[in-house]
């Protein structure tokens, strides 16, 4: 996850009590094994967490948080707030009440290019088990920081990614879906159109706002033609 807020710890370490989510996250902190950092500045700061040199070694796995000075404020960091809306978005696939019938399979993140045939980053792939197979899906999160150039270029990597075979063969599945979140209506008008004027297939599109509220399992997703919205499964 890269960097977490305390929510987003409590939910993957299953904490119930906010207290000892403190406690322990302090006491990790000062142990060395966990860098700690703040969101904005005043009394609505939030504090965020990423492991340390000492903590990564210490569980066997890269540093890949956001290099940051030990209790830097942040007043506004675009990687941050993407980083941690994706997080938002996995708690929720991986720990979040899901429909019945339907299992959460596997979740992969991305940190380099998919492979040398697809030279493009997702920001997540997730697969559940449901009652009519697998249900596979990339996911792209949109906070209204890329152009729709960059957005046409993404859309015929996934056309080319799923119609090349190189998905079945890496992936072992035969279709994906892509699920985009994004920060706004307005932002979501926009890419949707981008989208439609090159496929009406694979593309999902949901209101961050909405699967908040709803969930991500309502009836909150369209796709890139004219029609009511969907549930995701």
């Amino acid at each position: 996850m890269r960097v977490v807020d305390r929510e987003q710890a409590k939910i993957v370490a299953g904490f119930g009590s906010t207290t000892r989510a403190n406690v322990r996250l302090l006491a990790l902190t000062r142990a060395g094994l966990l860098r700690r950092f703040f969101l904005g500045a005043g009394a609505g700061r939030k504090a965020l967490y990423a492991l340390s040199a000492k903590g990564a070694q210490l569980v066997g796995v890269p540093m890949r948080g956001p290099r940051r000075r030990n209790d830097e404020i942040l007043v506004a960091d675009f990687f941050i707030q993407h980083q941690l809306t994706v997080n938002e978005i996995y708690c929720a696939l991986k720990f979040g009440p899901l429909p019945p019938g339907v299992a959460f399979r596997r979740w992969l993140p991305f940190f380099a290019p998919l492979s040398a045939t697809a030279r493009f980053i997702p920001d997540g792939y997730v697969e559940f088990e449901t009652p009519s197979g697998i249900m596979a899906a990339f996911l792209e999160v949109d906070l209204g920081h890329e152009s729709l150039t960059i957005w046409n270029q993404k859309i015929r990597n996934y056309l080319d990614f799923a119609v090349s075979g190189n998905y079945e063969r890496e992936f072992g599945e035969t279709k994906f879906r892509v699920l985009v979140v994004l920060n706004s209506e307005r932002r979501k008008h926009s890419i949707r159109g981008a989208v439609g004027k090159q496929t009406t297939k694979l593309f999902w599109f949901a209101n961050l706002l909405s699967l908040r509220v709803e969930g991500l399992f309502a009836s909150v997703w369209r796709r890139a033609q004219p029609g009511d919205p969907q549930p995701l499964v």
